[in-house]
């Protein structure tokens, strides 16, 4: 793949980096301001350090952004790209409008060519909106009042902006679906018309392309497949792999057999940029990071990551867990937090205002969102599961929700309660477990049983923490002391239960964040607290 192209799985030659410094401005009203406040380093928040402007956005706020484009020597039409702008953004090119798009967590495109100038040359100018938990738009951990296990808040452009040369007809989209019964790959391309080329041969789209005698995905043997498609001038370049997910005699299952999802929680936040890696070989750093520990599974936290990052976890070997960010109104004790104390506790999701989900639009919005999400993740072939609610945050309609997604992407599974608020049936129970020691039980409806929160063992490293602040659920005084709960955790708790039909494991987690001190690395990644040699014998062992 090209490097540094967002988009791995579709990738074009001729493109244009928009990130780097932007002009930008901070008002209370719509009104185009005339002045700027200073510059700020695109991609990266104003909220975050490497942005270089070190400035919180409000809910009352308008975030401005405008520079300058050059795109004389693009042939045919010109594309604009965003990875992600948090949570409302409207954009204009020379003083048109190009489009706008609601939702933080999900990339956008417009076609600015009619609005270039004679030389197609533009002027870039985006308006940001985002009520971060003052609305009931997907937040994930970002809160105003932030603490605890919940973060940083953080705005606008947070992923890379980019534009691309087309000519007039060209490739939109691409959907990539791994047949591995019948060792073949189905791939679809919008509009009509497009030829996928594989290994020398060429078939018209939409194509069952053969793939005889392949190579099986797994985190153990991340082979990928690339491959081109053509619609009259215009190529894009993605790949596959030939790779399974199901569920089968209660047991999560990889290439038809039974393989269990040893995990880690991973919330994806970095001190530099919050939301934002500060590179490409930090994305790498943290996921090579994890397997060096012995897991083989990445649960991402109600946080979307850029498209390079899904592209690291599919050639690196990993499996990933995707959240979807949670939304909604203000959550309520009975229904997020006591569940934790009160194993088998559930409440029916369609008492909205118990959720936080009185608000219709809200709920048609993170409908919206959702869909946008599945949509633009269904190509990367590391994503093994969809978790649209976690422990009851902005739940409604879980039931419903979980059959959208699979009538929307039949190929993957749905735990659609993260935690608690099963509201039963389909192929997932779910469980998160902190105070009290874990025990197997099977499911009474034959589904996976998945532990897909435990630990949150805590460690400080003095001199790489973000406060003074100390939250976690089991707190150690040193590396040996947290090395002998894991041993013993680990050993008396989940060995025994995947033995008895446990199909995965998520400890909490990867990294510290913020006030979370749980991470088997120091929030600023500079302590690996325990040897992954150790960490990797244990989990090995369960």
């Amino acid at each position: 793949m090209t490097d540094g192209y967002p988009r791995p799985q579709m990738v074009r030659q001729q493109w244009w980096d928009l990130c780097g410094a932007w002009d930008y401005a901070i008002t209370r009203t719509d009104d185009v301001p005339s002045r700027r406040d200073g510059t700020i380093r695109v991609p990266f928040s104003p909220e975050a350090p490497a942005s270089g402007v070190g400035r919180t956005v409000g809910p009352e706020d308008r975030l401005w952004y405008r520079r300058q484009a050059d795109f004389s020597d693009a042939p045919g039409r010109v594309l604009l790209h965003f990875g992600a702008v948090d949570q409302r953004a409207e954009v204009w090119v020379n003083g048109r409008l190009a489009g706008a798009h609601a939702g933080g967590y999900t990339p956008f495109s417009f076609d600015i060519t009619d609005l270039l100038d004679g030389g197609r040359r533009g002027e870039l100018l985006v308006r940001v909106r985002d009520g971060t938990d003052t609305g009931p738009m997907a937040r994930g951990k970002q809160k105003t009042a932030r603490g605890g296990i919940w973060y940083t808040p953080q705005s606008g452009i947070w992923q890379p902006v980019w534009a691309e040369a087309v000519p007039e007809r060209y490739v939109r989209s691409l959907r990539i679906t791994p047949d591995y019964d019948n060792a073949a790959v189905h791939i679809e391309a919008d509009p009509a018309g497009a030829v996928v080329c594989f290994q020398g041969r060429e078939y018209p789209c939409p194509a069952d392309v053969p793939v005889p005698g392949f190579e099986p995905w797994s985190p153990e043997h991340p082979k990928l497949y690339e491959f081109s498609v053509t619609l009259g001038d215009d190529r894009v370049e993605s790949y596959f792999a030939m790779r399974k997910f199901s569920v089968e005699g209660g047991r999560l299952c990889l290439n038809g057999a039974p393989y269990f999802h040893n995990g880690v929680l991973d919330q994806g936040y970095n001190p530099e940029g919050l939301y934002t890696w500060p590179s490409d070989e930090a994305m790498v750093r943290d996921i090579r990071l994890a397997k060096s520990l012995g897991f083989n599974t990445l649960r991402k936290h109600v946080k979307v990551e850029p498209l390079r990052w899904y592209y690291h976890c599919d050639r690196l070997g990993m499996l990933v867990w995707q959240d979807m960010p949670n939304g909604g109104g203000r959550y309520r004790p009975d229904v997020v937090q006591f569940p934790v104390l009160a194993p088998g506790y559930c409440l029916r999701d369609d008492k909205y205002a118990r959720f936080g989900r009185e608000d219709a639009a809200g709920r048609e919005q993170f409908l919206a969102e959702l869909d946008e999400m599945v949509d633009a993740l269904y190509n990367c072939p590391c994503i093994a599961l969809w978790a649209p609610f976690n422990e009851g945050w902005g739940q409604f309609d879980a039931a419903g929700v979980r059959d959208r997604i699979r009538a929307k992407d039949p190929t993957r599974t749905v735990d659609h309660a993260s935690g608690w608020q099963d509201q039963g049936g389909g192929e997932t129970k779910s469980l998160h477990v902190y105070f009290r020691p874990y025990r197997y039980r099977p499911d009474g409806e034959g589904r996976a049983v998945l532990l897909s929160e435990f630990g949150g063992y805590n460690l400080r490293i003095e001199g790489h923490t973000f406060n003074d602040r100390d939250f976690g659920y089991n707190r150690c005084r040193d590396a040996r002391q947290l090395m002998e709960k894991l041993e013993k955790l680990y050993g008396e708790q989940i060995a025994p239960a995947r033995r008895a039909g446990l199909s995965a494991a998520i400890y909490t987690q990867l990294t510290d964040v913020e006030d979370e001190l749980n991470g088997f690395i120091t929030y600023d990644r500079k302590v690996v607290k325990l040897l992954p040699q150790q960490v990797r014998k244990i989990i090995a062992g369960a």
